[in-house]
């Protein structure tokens, strides 16, 4: 039987204490060791080097990797059997594996969709209903659109954003409260997408269905976009743009090129279609995604004049505009648009994902994160004060470490034990994690995604933070639902029981 420390014997999972022999001692100083390791890494590699040292920070493949063999070679000086420890780390690889899978499909649909034509046709419409008498107003529902079609944040500010922005320019709107639209309506499309690879890791690391991750994040994340669409028409009234007759060159420039590439048809709204009906009907979300892009490639080789190769192509290493054979006669503009997608277009996400496992799996050995949440968060007794904690923990983790992603596996394998033992459902743990980590980010000044949306629009941080009004309202809408029990799912949790 194993040998452990007394006060942690309840939180052995029973793989754990079902072995032959006599197993290591573990205390919790062994337990706290590589959590401690893991954020000195990333306070001297995402912190220390880019804002102190001026230097690459680095990647977080690497940091947890690092922190991967630390733990690693932690466990076997502590006498841990190096299968024992494989077997750990194979456990929580395997029980993941099918929302990698998830991602690897997400690159297919995404390059499936843009060969169909889908996408750009969505792209083009979008820009075209840009009218400077509302243009805050549709700065934020455009970048909706787009991200949730597309589900990336980080896109849809580089592109249509780019493009509403130059609009606001040319008619002397006020930037910041355009930028902010931009953003907020980028990074709502983005958390809600089934797409999106920050929204499939929140629910990967929580262990919890991707559609019920979303149907949960509505809850907080709708009323924030009622309350920021609200906002945006008001400030288009007080706040109007100078000029409301303008020269829409650049608009035109965008959709004559979109136009130039690809052949539209209202049938290329069936893939998208497909993926709202797998996610209205709950059906496995793999399935879906691959039926959308089987749709789409049919789609792509029926109304677009690429060739078969290039549809083929296209699905493992993503759309080229070269591929039209006239990209010399297209803006780079329409390649930063367009060329994407493909099995491989999140192999940084994939690869870290199998990283953080690792490192988790290391720790799931010594039942750390149980362990290291009972001590901290110890006093915690009622499923509100879990709810607060879970979302303090994910902004100062989001806010240490500048990656979504880290958070999201950081905070939730340190609470998924907690929420358990007091009936509160993942998909709410799921939910904070994105609500004070994906949608805050953006508003926390050094973090690599507020410098990227200030480098692309070329608006200022200090102009545009305090016009991200979603984000702003999901700040105050997130810890009230907690408070008043709303949107919370205790009872499921119950029936669950």
């Amino acid at each position: 039987m194993q040998k452990i420390d007394e006060e942690n014997t309840e939180l052995l999972s029973p793989e754990l204490t079902t072995g032959v022999g006599v197993m290591p001692e573990v205390r919790f100083v062994h337990q706290l060791l590589p959590m401690i390791f893991l954020f000195l890494l990333i306070g001297y590699g995402l912190i220390l080097r880019p804002n102190i040292l001026q230097v690459d920070p680095l990647p977080l493949e690497l940091v947890f990797l690092l922190a991967s063999c630390f733990s690693i070679a932690q466990l076997m000086m502590m006498g841990f059997e190096w299968g024992d420890i494989q077997t750990a780390v194979l456990g929580k690889i395997t029980r993941g594996f099918p929302a990698i899978m998830i991602l690897f499909a997400i690159g297919v649909i995404i390059g499936s969709w843009i060969i169909s034509g889908t996408m750009p046709m969505l792209v083009f419409w979008g820009v075209k209903i840009i009218d400077p008498s509302y243009i805050y107003i549709i700065a934020f529902v455009v970048p909706i659109l787009f991200s949730l079609m597309t589900g990336t944040s980080w896109g849809s500010v580089g592109t249509v954003g780019v493009v509403i922005i130059g609009v606001a320019t040319t008619i002397e709107a006020d930037l910041g409260i355009t930028a902010g639209a931009v953003i907020g309506g980028a990074y709502f499309g983005d958390k809600m997408s089934p797409l999106s690879d920050t929204t499939n890791i929140a629910a990967i690391a929580t262990e919890v269905d991707l559609y019920d991750h979303i149907r949960s994040m509505a809850n907080t994340t709708l009323p924030s976009a009622l309350i920021a669409g609200v906002g945006f028409t008001i400030m288009g009234f007080v706040s109007p743009p100078e000029i409301n007759a303008v020269s829409t060159d650049s608009v035109s420039q965008v959709t004559a090129q979109i136009s130039q590439l690809f052949n539209f048809n209202i049938l290329l709204l069936l893939p998208p279609i497909v993926v709202l009906y797998g996610s209205l009907t709950r059906k496995p979300p793999l399935p879906v995604l691959m039926v959308s892009s089987l749709t789409a490639i049919l789609l792509a080789l029926v109304f677009q004049d690429f060739s078969f190769g290039d549809v083929l192509i296209c699905l493992i290493s993503g759309f080229d505009v070269a591929m039209s054979g006239n990209a010399g006669e297209v803006t780079s503009a329409m390649g930063t648009l367009f060329n994407r997608g493909g099995l491989y277009e999140l192999n940084e996400p994939i690869i870290f994902t199998i990283m953080v496992f690792i490192f988790i799996g290391s720790l799931d050995l010594m039942n750390a994160m149980p362990s290291i949440v009972r001590k901290v968060f110890g006093f915690v007794t009622s499923k509100t004060g879990l709810i607060l904690a879970s979302l303090l923990a994910s902004v100062f983790t989001n806010a240490s470490t500048s990656n979504q992603s880290a958070t999201s596996f950081i905070v939730g394998d340190a609470f998924k034990s907690k929420f358990d033992s007091l009936g509160v459902p993942r998909k709410v743990l799921s939910r904070s994690i994105e609500d004070y980590g994906t949608m805050v980010e953006n508003i926390i000044p050094w973090t690599s995604t507020a410098i990227f949306v200030s480098a692309t629009t070329g608006v200022a941080y200090a102009d545009y933070w305090h016009w991200q009004l979603l984000a702003l309202a999901n700040i105050v809408i997130a810890p009230m639902l907690a408070i008043l029990g709303i949107g919370c799912f205790y009872h499921e949790a119950d029936t669950e029981k």
